[in-house]
């Protein structure tokens, strides 16, 4: 395989290794660090002796990625430049059957409870499908022994779900179809007098207090927003929403005592959206 060719067939994979490593390492920055560290190792590599390539690389980015998590475990005073990110799982009564696909969208925020081996046994095998063999190899394992692993974390992952109290989600609900309706009498008996809401915008953070305000604030965002899908957003019930050309516009979580919103938190910027993660989220398709 020439150079060039082999340069072609990493790139093909170097989206779905980012996406591995990111899920494993929680952040973007050591993610793609991780991704150009197997680049270099495929470089010195003879090719041509490797049958599955894919298979390979999946290999050398877990490998990479458990040492980092094992280096952080050593050096915990260790920071990291990223803001921190959103636990955002989609809402769903079929618990079991979405897990991994709920925890892959959340980020994996929640994994930083379980040890190194726990996490990319679960990573790699429920949210990616590779076979405990294979996981066990990277491991230094057997397949059981991966299989164990995995099914440990799945357990701990489960018992950390944020618990959502239907009657919270009612109130969102209510909260968002007063807005659309326009309805600020609505509004208003929804919200908590002083009420604030924090927005990280492109301007920057706006902080809107009581609830006459954040009732305005939420009738005019409505208008903008074309699409709204229910989520828990850090435990909390939240929304996420797409405006009318598709674009993700942002993510909203609220806090509700009492059958009243007593604040809400939402992010619109662009950009900070990015450095979350949050537009690997899909905005259903229209009906």
């Amino acid at each position: 395989m020439t150079g060039e060719a082999l340069a072609s067939a990493f790139e093909e994979q170097r989206g779905r290794l980012v996406a591995v490593a990111h899920r494993m390492l929680g952040s973007r920055a050591d993610a793609e660090d991780a991704v150009q560290e197997a680049w270099l190792r495929l470089a010195r590599q003879d090719a041509d002796s490797i049958d599955n390539l894919s298979g390979w690389l999946t290999t050398v980015v877990g490998r990479v990625c458990i040492d980092v998590l094992r280096s952080r475990k050593t050096r915990p005073e260790d920071s990291y430049d990223e803001p921190p990110e959103l636990l955002i799982l989609e809402d769903s009564p079929e618990e079991d059957a979405v897990l991994a696909e709920s925890v892959g969208l959340a980020l994996l925020v929640v994994l930083d409870t379980l040890g190194p081996a726990e996490r990319l046994a679960f990573v790699l095998h429920d949210l990616f499908a590779v076979p405990f063999a294979e996981v066990g190899e990277i491991l230094g394992k057997s397949a059981d022994a991966a299989k164990m692993l995995a099914s440990r974390a799945r357990r701990k992952v489960q018992g950390r779900r944020p618990v959502e109290e239907p009657q919270q989600r009612a109130v969102v609900e209510a909260f968002l179809a007063a807005a659309r309706e326009g309805d600020f009498d609505g509004l208003i008996e929804l919200l908590d007098p002083d009420v604030t809401w924090r927005s990280e915008t492109p301007r920057g953070v706006v902080v809107r207090l009581g609830a006459a305000e954040v009732a305005t604030r939420a009738q005019r965002g409505a208008r903008a927003v074309a699409t709204a899908r229910p989520a828990l957003v850090d435990g909390k019930p939240g929304v996420v929403t797409w405006d009318k050309r598709g674009r993700l516009g942002g993510v909203m979580a609220c806090t509700i005592v009492d059958g009243r919103i007593v604040a809400i938190d939402s992010v619109s910027d662009p950009r900070r959206l990015a450095a979350l993660g949050v537009t690997s989220l899909e905005a259903p398709s229209s009906k």
